[in-house]
């Protein structure tokens, strides 16, 4: 077997047991005592032979979140498997949501971390030969790729499709994963500069000491180690588009001359004696609420205004949910090429999917959606491939009920004795499907307002609640009173006032 694990671990004891059971799985093992020195080794020259990461989450001074943290912002990729003493629902949720790929609890079980070790590998290999495939196509993207049947994002396409006709500067506003660089791609690829280079930085990924030597360039020898002339990504990017991510997290001293390179068509070069003049169409990227950091002293006013000529804010997955049966198939198929072909997706496996939040947006879908395509075990995706989901939709949606999408001439078909759902098409063709008629009707959520769009009256949401807490705690009036955060006398004097029987207070015998 061939790759290395690094292990992150600030007990001796622990570290000494995780190298001894991966060596005895056939690799080679890497250790770090601490956070920092994790992050160390993923930054120095062996970083290339790690393969994965087990990371303990608890640990003095950088932990475990903290490391994934840094990962992301540094852009490292290896997947990472954690592993705590502490296994409540909170911290698995805390970890995935930061982009760890497995969950382990201590003192895990040799099969159990090899289980997670191989498909960490299996997932990351697939991936490896996608990005490979992905490359070998090439060409632009238009806005016509994009994949999308939401109403809320029919606004971001048109004004992107002006915003390509033009050369003004944008701001593309957005939280993490929503497809920020996805517009930036599309603008480009729709405009005249679409034969033109493309270059993007990550501004919250860039060392603060390198900051300015990356975008505008350094002569030889301008400070230790710059060894090399380097051009800077504003030159790299002439008479092309220029896309600054996470723009907001430029330091102060920058941002002054990034305002001139926007004002003036020109930069200075760390150590150099001239200005070079760069022709570019500058995109900018932000999760950040820049007009609150420009109050906050945190951002430029002057840069914020020549940046926000023309903003396009791209909303969250959440708000555009009927999109998600259009990326699952998509990001499916992207897993085919690899020999990974699937026939669909559970209805249960669908509607657990929709009813999740996706704080990590587009980008947490792809990953979930493409693990599951890897590792399933059968040509459907169900519940199962996504163990970490159902960990936090699991009493919020009815992962049982039997909900057909089945509906005729919306592009689906149903295969009953699979209960599966099949999308017609693959790739951008999926662009040509009706979206679902109707959205997965979902259990364990309040409507906030009534039928005529006003807000519902407390005591009638109150009494909701107390209902559906009765009848999933089975009338089991202490858990019912602990679940709500009231005492038992508080529960039963609300039962009275609302005429349930506390003896007979099932939702199936209660008056709605």
């Amino acid at each position: 077997m061939t790759g290395s694990i690094l292990i992150v671990d600030d007990d001796p004891v622990q570290r000494r047991l995780l190298e001894a059971a991966v060596t005895k799985f056939g690799y080679s093992a890497i250790v770090a005592d601490g956070g920092e020195a994790g992050l160390e080794a993923l930054d120095g020259p062996g970083a290339r032979d790690v393969s994965a990461v087990i990371l303990d989450l608890v640990m003095p001074g950088l932990d475990g979140i903290g490391v994934l943290k840094a990962m992301r912002e540094r852009g490292i990729s290896v997947p990472v498997i954690v592993q705590t003493a502490q296994g409540g629902i909170e911290t698995v949720v805390s970890a995935m949501r930061h982009g760890a790929f497995d969950f382990v609890v201590k003192p895990a079980s040799p099969d159990r971390l090899q289980t997670a070790i191989g498909n960490a590998l299996k997932v990351e290999a697939v991936e490896d030969e996608v990005k490979r495939t992905s490359r070998r196509r090439g060409g632009h993207l238009t806005f016509k790729d994009m994949i999308t049947h939401s109403p809320a994002m029919d606004r971001v396409i048109r004004l992107g499709q002006k915003a390509a006709a033009s050369n003004i500067p944008i701001l593309i506003e957005g939280e993490s994963g929503v497809g920020k660089e996805l517009v930036a791609r599309a603008i480009q690829g729709s405009g005249e500069r679409r034969t033109k280079p493309f270059v993007t930085v990550n501004c919250g990924a860039i060392p603060d000491n390198l900051v300015e030597s990356i975008l505008f360039g350094h002569e030889k020898g301008a400070f230790t180690g710059a060894t090399d002339k380097h051009t800077g990504k504003f030159v790299e990017a002439h008479s092309g588009t220029l896309f600054l991510d996470e723009i907001g997290d430029l330091p102060l001293d920058v941002q002054v001359k990034l305002l001139r390179a926007v004002q003036d068509g020109e930069v200075d070069p760390v150590g150099g004696r001239a200005t070079v003049r760069v022709d570019i169409r500058l995109i900018s990227a932000t999760h950040r609420n820049l007009l609150q950091q420009v109050k906050d002293g945190k951002f430029r006013e002057d840069l914020f205004y020549r940046l926000n000529v023309y903003p396009i804010v791209v909303p969250p997955l959440r708000d555009r949910r009927d999109d998600i049966p259009y990326l699952i198939r998509h990001f499916m198929d992207k897993v085919a090429p690899a020999g990974h072909r699937l026939h669909g997706i559970t209805d249960a496996a669908l509607a657990m999917l929709q009813a999740y939040d996706w704080p990590g947006n587009i980008r947490q879908l792809e990953n979930a959606v493409f693990r599951a395509s890897v590792l399933a075990e059968g040509d459907v995706l169900t519940i199962d491939e996504f163990p970490q989901i159902r960990a936090q939709v699991d009493g919020t949606v009815n992962l049982d009920a039997d909900v057909s999408l089945s509906d005729p001439g919306i592009g689906w078909s149903g295969e009953s004795q699979a209960d599966s759902v099949q999308i017609a098409g693959v790739g951008p063709a999926t662009a040509e499907l009706e979206p679902p008629a109707r959205l997965i009707q979902r259990f364990g959520t309040l409507r906030a307002l009534d039928e005529r769009g006003n807000v519902r009256a407390l005591a009638d949401v109150e009494l909701e609640m107390i209902k559906l807490a009765i009848d999933h705690y089975n009338g089991q009036m202490s858990e019912v009173a602990r679940r709500l955060g009231i005492g038992r006398s508080t529960l039963y004097r609300k039962l009275k006032e609302y005429g349930i029987d506390p003896e007979t207070g099932r939702l199936d015998r209660l008056a709605s």
